[in-house]
């Protein structure tokens, strides 16, 4: 499965981000994120999956820069924030970013129910370099990791859990896991509506 074209068929019948980005599950992430972007004295975010706008909508970020690679949902996001001169916005492609020399990058790096959704290994791959190389100061994973052993069930086709702290942990040694914070509303067979995802707080370690 084509993770990109996935979303933008989603996108483009009129479908959402998911339940992920509303309700409990939103006001939570929203929560978690306003406290840390406030105490932290975060001045600047990126994100890579912005999606509708909806979790979007709830933050409280001085600056913010967010990506998505529907065509879709990117504009009709671009719309709802039209009048925030705080907020950004520009179409992602995995395959077509580069950047080198330094251009794309903040204080904070968020990919928020994301990850679980890249069924390609080397999307997800590219995924993980390009939100690493956006962060200065702090990056923050809102995903699923496929080494919890509460993930034995069978889940629909266009989601894939990905061994993330690992990869990381081999890949990125400039950071370091600050923080897990596990979500209120767990994924089960009784709660279907419940999130698989927890927070993953990282911190660079060494001067970027």
């Amino acid at each position: 499965m084509n993770s990109a074209e996935y979303w933008e068929r989603r996108y483009a019948k009129g479908g959402n981000s998911g339940a992920g980005s509303r309700g409990r599950h939103a006001e939570f992430k929203a929560e978690v994120l306003n406290r840390f972007v406030s105490e932290q004295g975060i001045e600047s975010v990126i994100e890579f999956g912005c999606g509708d706008g909806e979790q979007l909508a709830l933050a409280a970020y001085p600056r913010y820069l967010g990506f998505d690679v529907s065509p879709t949902t990117l504009s009709n996001t671009m719309a709802k924030f039209e009048a925030d001169a705080s907020k950004s916005f520009a179409l992602y492609d995995p395959e077509r970013f580069s950047d080198r020399a330094g251009f794309v990058t903040a204080d904070l790096a968020l990919s928020l129910d994301v990850i679980f959704h890249l069924t390609e290994v080397k999307v997800y791959e590219r995924h993980l370099e390009h939100v690493f190389g956006a962060a200065r100061r702090h990056v923050i994973l809102y995903t699923s990791d496929a080494d919890d052993p509460g993930l034995d069930a069978e889940f629909a086709p266009h989601i894939r859990h990905h061994p993330v702290l690992s990869d990381v942990e081999k890949h990125y040694p400039e950071w370091r896991l600050a923080e897990r914070i596990e979500n209120p509303h767990p994924w089960s067979a009784e709660d279907e509506e419940g999130s698989i995802s927890d927070f993953f707080i990282y911190e660079r370690v060494t001067p970027n």
